[in-house]
């Protein structure tokens, strides 16, 4: 098939990128001039175009002969500085004129859309008190990142309602790592937390990994995947029928708690950990249903935080893990 992917620099895009091609699709890349890292992808075999979605005629340009487009292009948090402007112009102008496009590009049978965990409302004390279902859980964003996720998913869902697209696919991220990423999530290293989570009495100046726990006692827990997993899912969803109309979760295997992760990172990198009660900051208690994703798409993810965390390690020591770097 001849694939479009926007967002081909960032760590998924380039990832699902490299899968796509590995299958024997013919892969045509969106650059966006303003992230034009595409030194790890010149050993892949794409039609990399230089344009930004923000821009029509850059995408129809880009749309003309392909099959199947991913949208992943996006701001967010982690890759800027944005503004609110850019939020809106980048997320949802930019699928806006990703939707315009398809109406006058026939030959484009499917439309996947890379949308985030963050329009839910799942990060508040006490944790929700069952699994994340995606077709149940309200949406609550609250910063203008997930706004804007939250209104390019409206934009997907009422393009096909009104007749005006081809079926479209709404894959929703959770929080992903790159290759080598998770161990250095900050929230790991007292270094890192400790103002965040209200401990200025344990920080001493030494570096210790923290075991955080809410104020029920319960280890935090998080729904997270690795960026294997969530190329697992987007290339799952290239063909399969069911998968049409259907807005769908990604995760890795199931949730991780602080006390499975931390004890077993302190042990592979010799940081000492020490266990903690959060009294303020975002608190983390929650877990996805994957049903829906495994049964649409026939995808069951992989990498549970102890392998992420191996994989992780092996990375930074420079072995092959199958991953592009971030």
């Amino acid at each position: 098939m001849n694939v479009l992917i926007t967002g081909v620099t960032g760590r998924i895009g380039a990832n699902v990128a490299a899968a796509l091609a590995e299958q024997g699709h013919r892969v045509r890349g969106l650059v966006w001039p303003r992230d034009p890292r595409v030194e790890k992808l010149q050993q892949l075999d794409l039609d990399l175009q230089t344009g930004t979605i923000t821009e029509p005629e850059d995408v129809r340009t880009a749309m003309e002969g392909v099959e199947v487009v991913y949208h992943l292009g996006a701001a967010f948090q982690g890759g800027g500085p944005f503004t609110d402007e850019d939020y809106f112009d980048i997320n949802v102008r930019g699928t806006f004129n990703m939707l315009e496009a398809l109406k006058d590009e026939g030959g484009v049978g499917r439309f996947v859309f890379a949308s985030t965990d963050a329009v839910l409302h799942s990060s508040v004390w006490g944790g929700p008190q069952e699994q994340i279902r995606v077709d149940e859980s309200p949406r609550g964003p609250s910063d203008w990142y997930s706004l804007s996720k939250s209104m390019c998913e409206e934009l997907c869902n009422g393009y096909v309602r009104m007749g005006g697209t081809v079926p479209v696919t709404i894959l929703r991220f959770p929080y992903t790592f790159g290759a080598g990423e998770v161990v250095d999530f900050a929230t790991f290293y007292l270094s890192k937390s400790w103002e965040s989570y209200g401990l200025a009495d344990l920080w001493k100046g030494e570096e210790r990994l923290v075991l955080l726990k809410d104020m029920q006692g319960r280890p935090f827990k998080k729904h997270v995947a690795d960026v294997r997993d969530i190329v697992g899912g987007c290339v799952s969803a290239l063909d399969r029928e069911q998968a049409a109309g259907e807005t769908i979760q990604l995760a890795g295997p199931g949730a991780f708690t602080w006390d499975i992760a931390v004890p077993h990172l302190s042990e592979r990198i010799d940081i000492p950990y020490v266990e903690a009660t959060a009294t303020k900051g975002p608190p983390s208690f929650y877990e996805h249903d994957m049903t829906k994703a495994r049964d649409l798409l026939g995808w069951e993810p992989r990498y549970d935080i102890v392998t992420m965390i191996d994989d992780a390690l092996a990375f930074k020591r420079g072995e092959d893990i199958g991953v592009l770097p971030v």
